[in-house]
Formats: C-alpha cells, sequence, structure tokens
C-alpha cells in the first residue's frame, strides 16, 4: 500500500495579500483516529474505520500495528484492521519515537498478553509530555512497571477491576486507561478523566466492541468484557483543522464554508473569533459560515476541554499579530509552546515572552521570510502569518505539518490562497 500525500522535509512558498473565500471540507480527526486503530488490537474481529486522514502519524500508527502482527487494509478514506494473530507485545524505539501517540499500544497489549514493552514516546517538541500519570494508573490496576534502556516494561498477572484517580488531566493517559479497562471484567472507577471530543469518540467505539461505559463530569465508570468484538465507526471531523481554516478566512478578511465540522467541538474556538470581530454561524450540525475581518485584540488561556485548546494558540497568535491592540496568550497546557513567536517575529510581529505568557502587540503589517516549522501547529501559525505577509513567506521543515493536517496547501489554494509546496532537495 502507498500514500498519496508527500512525507518529506517539503516547504511551502506562500504569496501573501489574498482574500480566501469558498467552500473547504474538513478532514477527519487524526486524534480521534489513533487511539481507534489502538483499538483494534483488543479484539480479535475485524475493525473498520471510516473517514481517516492520510496523515503522516496514521502511515506510523499502521506501521506500529503490522510490527506487532496486525494487518489492515486502505481503500480511500477506510482502514480495516484484523488484529486477530499480533506476534509481538513489543512496541519498538524505531517506531514510538516518530510519534507520541504510539504510548496508546501500551493499554490494549498488557491487556490482551498481560505484558508490553513499548518505548518511551517521541512527537513534537513542545516541553514535557510525561507519562507518569499512565504509569501510575497501571501500578494500580496491579502492574509491575519498570523503565530500562529506553523502554517501559508492564506485567500484570490478572486484569482486576480498579479505581484509579488522576493527578492532573490527561487526554492520552484517560484513553491509555479506557482501552485497558475495556477488556477487565468487573466495574472499575475513572476520576478526573479528559472530556476531549477525541476521548469520548474512542468511548464510543470500545461501546460498539462490547465494553459499558458511563460518563458523567469527569468520572468514567467501566465495566469491561474479556471478549470484546470488531467495530465499524467514522471518526469525529478533525476540530483542529476546522479551527485553522477558521482562523485562515477571518484573518484573511475573507468568508467561507466549513463542511464536515461538528461546530458543538469549537465552541471555545468560535467564542474568541466571535469576540475578535469575525462572524461564525452554524449552518446545521456540519456546516460553519466565517467572515472576516478579525480586528480586535484577544485575552486567551489554554484549558483542557472545553475551554480554548492549546492546539489553537498558535494559530491565533499569528492572526493577532496584525490586530491593532494588545493582545495575550496564557499557555496552561505545555511549558514550550511559543516556539513559533520567535519566527512570527522574524517577519515583524511584536511578541514578548515571558514564561508561559505571550504579549502579541498588533502591528500594521507582517513581511515575507524564509521561516522554519519547530512543531505541527507551529507549522499552521506560520503558513497562516504567510497568508497575509506582504511579499513572499518559505515555510521550511513542513514534515511537522504533515503529521497532523491533509494536504493543507490543497485546501488552502481550494479558497484562493497563493501557495505552492515546495520538494525537498536530495543530495
Amino acid at each position: 500500500m502507498t500514500s498519496t500525500a508527500s512525507f518529506s522535509s517539503d516547504a511551502f512558498f506562500i504569496e501573501g495579500g489574498t482574500t480566501l473565500r469558498g467552500s473547504v471540507r474538513v478532514s477527519g480527526s487524526k486524534n480521534a483516529t489513533l487511539p481507534i486503530m489502538f483499538a483494534s488490537l483488543l479484539t480479535e474481529e475485524e475493525c473498520t474505520v471510516e473517514d481517516v486522514p492520510d496523515l503522516l502519524d496514521i502511515k506510523t500508527a499502521c506501521e506500529l500495528l503490522t510490527n506487532l502482527g496486525a494487518s489492515y487494509e486502505r481503500s480511500g478514506k477506510v482502514l480495516v484492521f484484523n488484529a486477530s494473530d499480533l506476534k509481538s507485545c513489543e512496541a519498538p524505539k524505531e517506531i514510538v519515537r516518530k510519534m507520541r501517540a504510539s504510548v496508546l499500544s501500551m493499554g490494549p497489549l498488557l491487556a490482551r498478553f498481560k505484558k508490553a514493552k513499548v518505548a518511551l514516546p517521541g512527537g513534537c517538541s513542545i516541553g514535557a509530555r510525561p507519562i507518569d500519570q499512565h504509569l501510575k494508573f497501571f501500578e494500580r490496576a496491579g502492574a509491575k512497571v519498570s523503565i530500562k534502556e529506553g523502554y517501559v516494561f508492564l506485567e500484570v498477572e490478572s486484569l482486576e477491576p480498579v479505581e484509579f484517580t488522576f493527578d492532573l488531566i490527561t487526554v492520552t493517559g484517560t484513553e491509555n486507561a479506557l482501552l485497558y479497562l475495556s477488556r477487565v471484567e468487573g466495574r472499575s472507577v475513572l476520576r478526573n478523566i479528559a472530556l476531549e471530543p477525541e476521548v469520548m469518540d474512542l468511548v464510543e467505539v470500545l461501546k460498539k466492541m462490547g465494553a459499558k461505559i458511563e460518563v458523567e463530569d469527569r468520572t468514567a465508570i467501566v465495566e469491561g468484557s474479556e471478549e470484546l468484538g470488531g467495530f465499524t465507526h467514522r471518526v469525529i471531523p478533525d476540530r483542529i483543522e476546522a479551527g485553522t481554516l477558521m482562523v485562515a478566512i477571518a484573518m484573511t478578511g475573507g468568508e467561507g464554508t466549513l463542511e464536515n465540522v461538528n461546530p458543538n467541538h469549537l465552541g471555545a474556538v468560535i467564542e474568541k473569533l466571535t469576540e475578535s470581530g469575525a462572524k461564525v454561524k452554524a449552518f446545521s450540525e456540519s456546516k460553519l459560515y466565517v467572515k472576516g475581518p478579525a480586528y480586535k485584540p484577544l485575552t486567551i488561556h489554554t484549558r483542557e476541554y472545553p475551554g480554548f485548546p492549546t492546539d489553537m494558540q498558535a494559530q491565533f497568535m499569528a492572526m493577532l499579530s496584525v490586530v491593532e491592540g494588545v493582545s495575550q496568550i496564557y499557555e496552561n497546557i505545555f511549558e514550550k509552546r511559543f516556539q513559533h513567536a520567535h519566527e512570527l517575529k522574524k517577519m515583524g510581529a511584536d511578541i514578548i515572552l515571558e514564561g508561559r505568557k505571550a504579549t502579541v502587540k498588533g502591528v500594521e503589517k507582517l513581511k515575507g521570510t524564509v521561516v522554519k516549522s519547530t512543531d505541527l501547529r507551529a507549522s499552521a501559525s506560520l503558513v497562516l502569518a504567510g497568508l497575509i505577509a506582504e511579499g513572499c513567506t518559505t515555510v521550511t521543515d513542513i514534515y511537522h505539518l504533515d503529521r497532523g493536517y491533509e494536504r493543507l496547501e490543497e485546501k488552502l489554494k481550494g479558497l484562493g490562497a497563493c501557495i505552492e509546496r515546495l520538494p525537498a532537495l536530495v543530495s
């Protein structure tokens, strides 16, 4: 199987000054798809995932599942998995370090084999993203946990129900625990869980497989089953891609319609865009209308869902860099997620960083130059900045962006942007 997407360290060449207009379809959610893919490890029956985006992280997850002994077939946006003949409970370093979500193999492997060996995860360089909450949960569930030579070793004698409270809200920690407990018979209780739409999409899949899960406030009650079945599931739309496109339209003073969106998942983004002066209207349960310009400064605090998503902070910073007045952004999730600010300043943005606070004083215009991507969402912010900059902007190292956005340049071009992909030079 070959992918149609480009996954090299290409660059984007952008001519700024175009107003975005038109209609665009949002892809299925990467962050929902990945844990659902790992759920296929819990059963010997066939599992079908629909509206899967064609992304580097999806390709890496398929590589890991194949390495474990699972098989898959892809037809367009549909992936079909079969893990009936798993041959390994080890997730190797060379695959896991490409993608942090690989840590989600821990729960399914431990539940199925009663042991697992998983390399410590990699991913974006946006600060410490420890897995201590995952390991605390597994220890509370009765597993012996050790770390050596870059691997986490887990082993459990029997699968027993457990009550556990997370010290802090963690998306992947919640997902790993839910995956594991879905094969544990008896009543388990998880407290202080993450409520992101992607987590709730996983819950729906696990329920289709036969687990009984009830979520109230931040507590999940799970009654698992040793024999889980297969599933067919269409993943939710990607709310971060949707938010990125909404900001792109608003900041260029354009107007457009987004299709395949869930407005209920975008409450905080819609609120801040509206506060900035843009107009946002839900046409239906799956369609949004956005009209710019955004012209009012904002104060943003990133929070766990349903608060303002950390994954949208960089895109709003790019937008606010040319909004008259002073905006303030407080990053409360990751401690090193302002790396894009240094690149935006190369384009003329006036940004002062103080720890987890960024003060953005709007300038009249940004100027195109060469900037470098440092992580997934930083890449998106630099592309958006290029759309409004005077002259031409080159965004390098966009393999970061290719991990999480499906053909973003094609979607932006469909809205009228002047953007081209420059293939990486091979020496």
